[in-house]
């Protein structure tokens, strides 16, 4: 059997919270605690979950834009934390990222041409006629017209910009690409062709993605696995098929009654979600969701419940996850 593309282990990252006349360290936020999932290489993992809960400082954690506390991180078999600067480097064209702001995240003052073949030329990879050329392939791979080489971000649509975002993940040939919410900015017509772009281009060059995002029907679409995160930790994680028709976590069965159904003549449950998530710096004790969840009993309160497989496969990090699956 294949070794997966990305293995990570036990992944803790976390930030200082200072305080007091003399700005010291009071406490430290728990961004991302504890967290353990794999990325089979030609796949995509979704990672679902509420603003706030670490999706994004999981998916930056992964590609050591941001430093982990602990943990292991295996990409192709190989401990990117233990690597120096100088292997990081060369280890960063397997590994890239599309933002969510299309916008924000390309320079200004850079033509699309020149952002999308900056890597490139960092890496020794092309320079000159050749680059230019790799540049043009790049944008017509993504649906771009090779004439917009020469303009500027704002002269493009939302939709143009990510392609652009894309092109350049895409220049350094990676092998995984972290997809932080890269559609959530976009107009719902615009979104379906970004996400079919995606799909088409990993099974062109058999990418692996890391796709995050909170709207589930989405992720539906794109993901062959689902994990779902909540306060820095994965909650559940099983194939797209067993989330979505046996959620085994209260959590997840609430994100799924929130999806909206097109339709007003269908009537459909309520989420029984309320309140907000809690601070990751102060978590509450037992499990993190307690004071959230419908069915919650005095164990829940006082014991930490650890992810478990309910079915082949299929894991939830609730007491009485037989219940809901």
């Amino acid at each position: 059997m294949m070794e997966p593309l990305l293995i990570v282990r036990n992944l803790r990252t976390t930030f200082p919270v200072y305080g007091g006349l003399l700005s010291r360290e009071i406490g430290r936020v728990k961004a991302v605690d504890g967290v353990s999932l794999k990325i089979d290489r030609g796949h995509t993992l979704g990672l679902v979950g509420e603003s706030g809960c670490g999706k994004t400082t999981l998916g930056r954690s992964i590609l050591r834009l941001l430093e982990p506390d602990e943990g292991e991180l295996l990409i192709e078999g190989k401990n990117i934390l233990t690597m120096g600067k100088r292997e990081l480097r060369s280890m960063r064209r397997n590994m890239q990222i599309i933002f969510q702001d299309p916008y924000a995240s390309l320079n200004p003052r850079m033509t699309a041409g020149t952002i999308v073949g900056e890597g490139m030329k960092i890496h020794g990879i092309a320079s000159g006629k050749s680059l230019r050329e790799q540049v043009v392939k790049l944008f017509e791979l993504v649906g771009l017209p090779s004439d917009a080489l020469g303009r500027y971000p704002h002269e493009f649509s939302g939709g143009q910009r990510q392609r652009i975002g894309i092109a350049r993940a895409l220049s350094l040939t990676p092998s995984l690409i972290v997809a932080d919410e890269p559609v959530s900015a976009l107009d719902v017509s615009i979104q379906a062709q970004i996400i079919n772009l995606l799909l088409d281009l990993q099974e062109k060059f058999g990418l692996s993605y890391l796709f995050i995002s909170h709207d589930l029907r989405i992720v539906r679409h794109i993901s062959d696995h689902v994990a779902v995160m909540y306060l820095g930790k994965i909650i559940e994680e099983a194939t797209r098929e067993e989330v979505y028709s046996h959620p085994s976590h209260p959590y997840t069965q609430a994100l799924l009654l929130a999806i909206p159904v097109p339709d007003p003549a269908r009537r459909k449950k309520k989420s029984s979600l309320s309140g907000d998530v809690p601070s990751p710096m102060n978590p509450p004790p037992g499990c993190s969701f307690h004071p959230r969840c419908p069915h919650m009993e005095n164990r829940c309160k006082e014991e930490v419940p650890l992810p478990r497989e309910i079915t082949p496969g299929h894991k939830a990090a609730c007491h009485f996850a037989e219940r809901f699956g």
